[in-house]
């Protein structure tokens, strides 16, 4: 395993990071004595394994059910000083449940600090105040931080860039998880200003919420070939040395071994990495026309300042990989939580579009005319039944 400097914290972090959002029992509290001894012995086996290769740092949450508890059995057990353990609590309008849910996550997981405290899911602008406004959230972080409960404080966030970028600047945080892969680059600009300002940066879930390329179709494997979908994004996220550890979320040992493979490349991107990313980005200028390509975005609404809400941007988005792609399951999942996935994956899809009078919102788009039509055709082809986040489910 390799490791590189998380910013400020000094902290050597694994180039991947083994999250606890998979490996659990339930996304729901629950005793340990309900959780299947052959689920937590499976927990067990996949940590170990996750050690044994150097992948010391093990990321939770108090959002992720059982996930805590059961760790907590094995945690304790282990050299302290070898493991870097993160988890994150949910921002609060009251900092007091804030601070409960934290006791929760710490008598848990059995320690008597946590390495890293993410203050999980500052995902709008109230969020963000609940966060940063005098006594919130992030005061009571830094009082357990005096306390010596927690080592360092971030946040994660599936906001738009802006609201990143908002945290980042106030400079109050040691590191930031957020998304950011080859069919996402949008918050690059959020990486550096956390790399300005000397930040950890964790990338959230690149390998499911980067194209679910555990399973990816074989338009996309003959695109990235040599390498797999998977190994060919780490290495295009890790090729970025603003870029510090992703996530990866197993729930069994054998979940590692693809993305072992991005190690020994790390040394040859330069050489690995442009041929396929002129195949991929000739091949979106294929299927959906340059001027497309490099005009789709201009002037779109956000799903605030859109009838109904509907989350025009991200919609066209997800039109556009199943297009040149084939990402279509991976459209269909993404596309069928709008309206079910409240601020983590936020705006309305486009059922009944016709309805709506679009063309104030679109008046900067250089494609409102034919926005609408898209919009209902791409309802039509990933519409399904409604998603929810796993943690609703």
């Amino acid at each position: 395993m390799y490791y590189r400097r998380f910013g400020r914290t000094e902290l050597p972090m694994p180039l991947f990071s083994c999250g606890g959002m998979r490996y659990q029992y339930q996304w729901q509290d629950t005793t340990f004595d309900q959780v299947p001894e052959a689920n937590q012995k499976q927990l067990e086996v996949t940590l170990m394994r996750s050690l044994e290769l150097g992948i010391n740092h093990i990321e939770t949450a108090r959002a992720y059910g059982t996930s805590e508890m059961q760790l907590g059995k094995i945690l304790p057990k282990l050299p302290r000083e070898r493991i870097i353990v993160q988890t994150k609590v949910c921002p609060h309008p009251d900092p007091l449940k804030f601070k409960q849910d934290f006791d929760q996550s710490l008598a848990y997981l059995q320690l008597d600090y946590v390495d890293l405290l993410a203050i999980h899911g500052v995902n709008n602008w109230e969020l963000l105040d609940y966060t940063m406004q005098p006594n919130g959230c992030l005061a009571i972080a830094k009082q357990l931080q005096i306390e010596g409960k927690v080592r360092f404080i971030g946040f994660s966030s599936h906001a738009a860039t802006e609201v990143i970028i908002k945290a980042i600047n106030s400079n109050e945080f040691d590191y930031v998880n957020l998304h950011w892969y080859y069919i996402n680059q949008n918050n690059w600009s959020a990486i550096e200003a956390a790399h300005r300002l000397d930040m950890g940066v964790f990338i959230i879930s690149p390998s499911d919420k980067g194209g679910k390329l555990y399973n990816p179709p074989e338009k996309l494997m003959r695109l990235c070939s040599p390498l797999s979908p998977i190994v060919f994004n780490n290495l295009f996220c890790l090729s970025h040395p603003q870029i510090h550890t992703l996530s990866i979320g197993p729930s069994k040992p054998s979940d590692f071994d693809e993305h072992l493979k991005t190690i020994p490349l790390l040394d040859r991107w330069d050489e690995i990495l442009p041929p396929i990313l002129q195949r991929l980005e000739q091949e979106f200028i294929n299927c959906l026309g340059e001027d497309w390509v490099k005009t789709w975005h201009i002037g779109l609404p956000t799903h605030e300042q859109t009838p109904n809400q509907i989350n025009i941007p991200v919609i066209l988005w997800l039109r556009n990989l199943a297009i040149a792609y084939d990402l279509i399951d991976y459209g269909k999942m993404r596309y069928n939580l709008l309206g079910n996935a409240s601020h983590f994956f936020p705006g309305n899809n486009a059922e009944n579009v016709e309805q709506f009078d679009l063309s104030q919102c679109l008046v900067n788009s250089p494609y409102a005319d034919q926005i609408p039509r898209l919009l209902a055709e791409t309802h039509q082809w990933l519409k399904g039944e409604a998603i929810l986040r796993l943690s609703q489910t």
